[in-house]
């Protein structure tokens, strides 16, 4: 699983160029001498020194804090082409913090300091020009920018430029060139970089694939709390995926992912505590996890813990509760939830019996290819229940129902082509499918081939 872009601004920075009192006494941590100093030398119009009183009026440091002398100062400092403060200027403008908010403005000195070299700028210049913020979007603009802050070192920049040439955003797409620039990030430990690489080796991406290598960038990733790698290097675990498989690993990837809001972690948990599989059955602790997954919109999260109020498998049995979730989770698409949905407006459980709404989430399942579906919905086409009958559309939902094995299908089926009922009559079929059902163990079926 791969990470989108990532455009969070860089935020505001200090530095020195050179050494002098004022510099030195800052980096010394003795900011009210420095501030001191400082203030002498930017009295010259010394703009390194200007720059340092805007750090220090906006940290409070030697200082009372002030954004707006901080603003002041970094003013200064920038007019005369000092980059940190035309840098830490177009922060404060971004943000409206000691100045009214001004995109432009803000864009105006990312640029004046990114011209000069200030990789942050260089950064978070790119970063507005891929979303478009105060800006015409650009995304040859971000190539470039993010490029430019790339080839100096910065991490992000360097994930960014990675995810634009895998995916050919504003690039054309280049899996090897993408693939350099993970790599850079990552050995800077740029933890959705590393993520992204291990998925590169696991899947053989524009690589030759190496289970081992994806576990290494996998695991460097999670250790520093990327919960995607958590997620993946927990499936490796679970399934002994180029890995020797352990479960008491996958549980502790899955659980340090989970706990991160990771909702596929949440539920692939939950299946672990419900089944007891590698860990010690606890159906409340399940419960507790289907939920987090569910309430974050997992649809098989959702179905599951329909499915356990409607049963009341661990919990107290709730049918309205299990409407609402199977409701929630076939509204996403889930093929069980939409044929139990069906099943309960059929029989009217929990709601009030609507046949017309059985039929149409039955629909919805079996066209998703759902055997219980396809079966129930030509059950209904079959007797004209809840809607016409149609012997036509019956055998042709059997017929799906009995070719994807399901026996009671394949008898249904059967007895039809045996009758010709409102369909031309056809013994071969008919014994076709009994001999299928029978094969499956469904006894009415071989009484009638004998």
């Amino acid at each position: 699983m791969k990470k989108y872009i990532s455009t969070g601004l860089l935020v505001l920075c200090s530095f020195s160029i050179y050494a002098n009192d004022c510099t030195s006494y800052y980096e010394q941590k003795n900011y009210k001498t420095a501030f001191d100093e400082c203030t002498q030398e930017a009295a010259k119009g010394d703009n390194k020194a200007e720059y340092y009183l805007g750090v220090m009026y906006n940290k409070g440091a030697g200082v009372e804090q002030n954004e707006e002398k901080a603003v002041f100062w970094f003013t200064k400092a920038a007019e005369q082409g000092h980059p940190g403060a035309q840098f830490n200027l177009a922060v404060k403008y971004n943000d409206g913090k000691g100045i009214k908010q001004d995109k432009q403005k803000a864009l105006y000195w990312y640029t004046k300091a990114a011209e000069q070299g200030d990789s942050k700028s260089q950064y978070n210049l790119a970063s507005i020009y891929y979303e478009g913020t105060g800006v015409d979007q650009d995304k040859l603009k971000a190539v470039y920018w993010f490029t430019k802050s790339a080839e100096q070192g910065e991490s992000r920049a360097q994930f960014n430029l990675a995810l634009m040439y895998s995916g050919g955003h504003g690039i054309e797409q280049d899996k090897q060139k993408a693939i350099y620039w993970y790599t850079k990030a990552a050995e800077q430990g740029e933890p959705n970089a590393q993520n992204n690489l291990g998925s590169i080796y696991k899947n053989g991406d524009g690589v030759e694939q190496d289970k081992l290598k994806a576990i290494n960038w996998y695991t460097k990733a999670a250790e520093q709390g990327q919960s995607t790698a958590q997620y993946n290097l927990a499936d490796m675990y679970n399934i002994g995926d180029g890995i020797k498989k352990d479960k008491q690993k996958a549980i502790y990837w899955y659980t340090k992912a989970a706990e991160q809001g990771d909702s596929i972690a949440q539920y692939n948990l939950a299946l672990k505590y419900y089944e007891g599989n590698g860990i010690k059955k606890d159906k409340q602790k399940a419960i507790d996890w289907f939920t987090k997954a569910a309430e974050q919109g997992m649809p098989s999260a959702q179905f599951s813990l329909g499915f356990l109020y409607s049963h009341g498998d661990g919990i107290k049995q709730d049918k309205q509760k299990a409407l609402y979730w199977y409701t929630k989770s076939a509204e996403q698409g889930n093929a069980d939830a939409q044929n139990n949905l069906g099943s309960a407006y059929y029989q009217g459980i929990g709601v009030t019996q609507d046949k017309i709404k059985a039929i149409n989430w039955f629909s919805k399942a079996a066209e998703q290819g759902h055997l219980d579906a396809q079966y129930n919905l030509g059950h209904m086409y079959e007797v004209g229940d809840g809607i016409k009958s149609d012997k036509q559309k019956a055998v042709y939902w059997y017929t799906k129902a009995a070719d994807g094995g399901d026996v009671e299908a394949q008898y249904n089926l059967a007895l039809i082509y045996e009758k010709g009922n409102d369909i031309e009559q056809n013994k071969s079929l008919a014994k076709k499918y009994y001999q299928l059902a029978c094969e499956g163990h469904y006894q009415k079926a071989c009484y009638k081939l004998r």
